[in-house]
């Protein structure tokens, strides 16, 4: 089916039959939904796919005014990838370490003092940010990596309007940066179906088992009250479609090549769930975020911006 033919589908389905086509993600449907967002608008949400994870982020950035709409001179700035798993990056099971180092650039282009990256692995610390290679990327890129696997780093914090947790020690970084960026990469999950922007602030608190003994759903919501990200970049160049969060030698992946990013905690995961090919519903952490006012879930209610290198 070439573009011409394609288009005209599209008007024969119908805003709802449209819609369905155009959440299989083909290359052809990622074209010709392009345009969602006038000319000059600032989008919700943009989505860039067919690069590298550095140029995809530039590109990004771009559309919503450079990581200068973010980081202003002199400001400390916290990133936040998944450096979870002590798996090497072609397991694609932590954040791409290229996409960590060119974030990392961008916020020291912007004029930040300093810019530290970290996580509370589910590994070994030492060994997650050797194997995963993100430590040496974020050095090289200007970073100063911090451990967070010491109970030492963690305060204990209120997290007001929470349902189900309403307390946690959160990492001292978090609490007292000027700008906190999450850098999660997309992925299947065993527990929560999937792990994206929402689930990746439970690398910021100390007792992550609190999570999944106590409504695992709602405190991965709850969680995201006490400090949004003021900004969320997806990593899903290369996604693990089972097998995760670890990934196996039986996972299945897809190459997806894509990078997501907004401000909008919420619509990031409600838009990833689809690049998994399911709908937000399905992850019940999404509607219960929508519900705490921490962002929208319904995508057709998003302005995207979707852009192919």
């Amino acid at each position: 089916m070439d573009r011409r033919e394609f288009l005209k589908r599209l008007a024969s389905l119908g805003a709802a039959g449209a819609a369905a086509l155009l959440a299989k993600g083909s290359g052809r449907a990622w074209a010709a939904d392009a345009a969602s967002v006038a000319a000059g608008a600032m989008p919700d949400l943009v989505a860039v796919k067919g690069g590298e994870p550095a140029s995809m982020l530039d590109l990004a950035l771009k559309e919503v005014g450079g990581m200068g709409a973010f980081v202003r001179k002199g400001q400390v700035v916290v990133v936040k990838p998944n450096i979870g798993w002590d798996r090497p990056p072609e397991a694609a099971a932590n954040t791409n370490p290229a996409l960590v180092k060119r974030v990392v650039e961008q916020c020291l282009a912007a004029g930040a003092k300093k810019v530290w990256v970290f996580d509370n692995s589910c590994d070994s610390g030492p060994r997650c940010y050797a194997s995963s290679q993100i430590e040496r990327y974020a050095r090289d890129g200007g970073a100063e990596v911090v451990s967070g696997a010491s109970s030492s780093y963690y305060h204990e914090v209120p997290v007001p309007g929470a349902l189900r947790l309403t307390k946690m020690a959160v990492h001292e970084l978090v609490i007292e940066a000027d700008v906190f960026i999450n850098v999660p990469i997309l992925k299947n999950h065993s527990g929560a179906g999937m792990t994206c922007a929402m689930k990746n602030l439970m690398g910021i608190v100390w007792d992550r088992g609190a999570f999944h003994y106590n409504d695992l759903d709602q405190c991965i919501a709850d969680s995201c009250l006490y400090r949004k990200p003021d900004l969320n970049i997806v990593d899903a160049w290369k996604v693990m479609l089972s097998g995760g969060p670890r990934g196996y030698s039986s996972s299945r992946y897809a190459e997806e090549k894509m990078l997501m990013l907004s401000k909008d905690i919420v619509a990031i995961d409600a838009a990833a769930s689809k690049v998994l090919g399911f709908q937000p519903e399905k992850f019940g952490y999404i509607g219960m975020g929508e519900k705490l006012g921490l962002g929208k879930a319904d995508t057709s209610k998003l302005s995207i911006r979707r852009l192919t290198m």
